[in-house]
């Protein structure tokens, strides 16, 4: 009797503390307080155009010092955090799709570049040896020479 009492407690203990954490889930974290904590949690969504690895709550850089401060003006002014990130990401990302298309579109205009040079170098290759040489009468004179030469040394 005192296994089910005590197997009973837990259970509702457990109930109990899955329902509170299922709670604070939906509720979701509560909004800083302090103008720091604001311009933080904003900061913490942008990335830093400088560093692009850290975002602009933990760059060190100049640029996103200025942004940390430009972001509590505009939040002490009344915008809000959706109105501020989207002016950034007007001001600093509009070039992000084009920064990841650029290496693509270099690399495949290499690639044609690469296909053109090597099919003209085929074309030239089996023009040239299908072709005979024409000589000035003067050059053909010298190879003549040259090669009569190099068979009188030979025999």
């Amino acid at each position: 009797m005192r296994a089910r009492a005590g197997a009973l407690v837990i259970a509702v203990a457990l109930i109990g503390a899955a329902a509170a954490i299922a709670v604070a889930a939906a509720r979701g974290p509560s909004p800083p307080g302090t103008l720091e904590g604001r311009v933080r949690g904003i900061a913490s969504t942008l990335r830093c155009p400088v560093c692009q690895d850290l975002s602009v709550a933990d760059s060190p850089s100049a640029l996103a010092t200025q942004m940390r401060a430009s972001i509590a003006q505009q939040l002490q002014a009344g915008r809000t955090p959706d109105e501020i990130r989207t002016g950034f990401v007007a001001a600093y990302g509009g070039l992000t799709l084009v920064a990841w298309l650029i290496p693509f579109g270099l690399a495949l205009a290499g690639l044609l570049l690469a296909v053109g040079a090597i099919r003209r170098w085929n074309r030239g290759s089996a023009t040239s040896s299908a072709k005979p040489v024409s000589l000035a009468p003067e050059d053909r004179r010298l190879l003549d020479r040259a090669l009569l030469a190099a068979q009188e040394d030979v025999e």
